[in-house]
């Protein structure tokens, strides 16, 4: 064949296109339970974060199984709903659709000390991308314990900080109910307070939007779990 004919030409380039596809189909498929496990263990860290609890790549199933000692999910109304895994529920999908409509995932700590926490996931908006956590409550089912923040593409030293200690472990001992009724923690520039009575923690000097995101997502997602919460007391 006359390789300087344009029909020699598309030939090629045809072969070698569904050659690389093949070849990156492959590949991709091979990789993908390896990265279905990664995305797993990165979840069950943050999971165990929200406890206070420090995990890596290594040891975060161990520490998943030894500390996560149950974990189901519910409705609106409390109650639990069967043949669901918490851990496989799409937080992100469930947070935009109405309350009532909702698969709400519950996790169930045990402590070396023999207490227990609960910790219910979160899904929201920063400036830039979507914003993730997690925050565990007491058997109370008011009082905060411990809290996780992550971020996709917040601004480095602003909205990023919302993934930094410093933030997140302002919410510790927070309470969610303020005189019985549910207000979620607001998060107010420093030296200013929520004129509702709610408990607020200092946002982000420089990263205001991404601030809110996190005040709007805790209260779009938790408020689904008030009737979980006052069934705990």
């Amino acid at each position: 064949m006359n390789k300087q004919n344009n029909i020699y030409t598309i030939v090629y380039a045809s072969v070698m296109v569904i050659v690389v596809a093949a070849v990156l189909a492959f590949t991709a498929l091979q990789l993908k339970p390896k990265q279905q496990k990664n995305v797993e263990i990165d979840k069950m860290t943050q999971i165990l974060s929200s406890v206070k609890i420090s995990a890596n790549a290594e040891n975060a199933q161990e520490l998943y199984k030894k500390y996560i000692v149950d974990s189901y999910v519910i409705d609106e109304a409390g109650n639990k709903l069967e043949g669901k895994d918490a851990f496989t529920v799409d937080v992100a999908v469930q947070s935009k659709i109405a309350d009532d409509k909702r698969e709400l995932p519950v996790f169930v700590c045990r402590l070396e000390d023999g207490s227990e926490k609960y910790i219910l996931p979160m899904y929201g908006a920063g400036l830039w991308g979507p914003i993730w956590g997690y925050v565990s409550v007491d058997t109370d089912g008011n009082t905060i314990y411990g809290a996780y923040f992550a971020h996709q593409g917040e601004t480095p030293g602003l909205g990023a900080e919302i993934e930094k200690p410093e933030f997140s472990d302002q919410y510790a001992g927070k309470h969610f109910f303020v005189d019985g009724t549910f207000k979620s923690v607001a998060v107010e520039k420093k030296g200013q307070k929520p004129i509702d009575g709610a408990e607020y923690v200092d946002a982000i000097s420089g990263g205001t939007i991404t601030s809110k995101g996190v005040q709007t997502m805790m209260q779009n997602c938790i408020i689904p779990y008030q009737n979980f919460l006052k069934s705990l007391k």
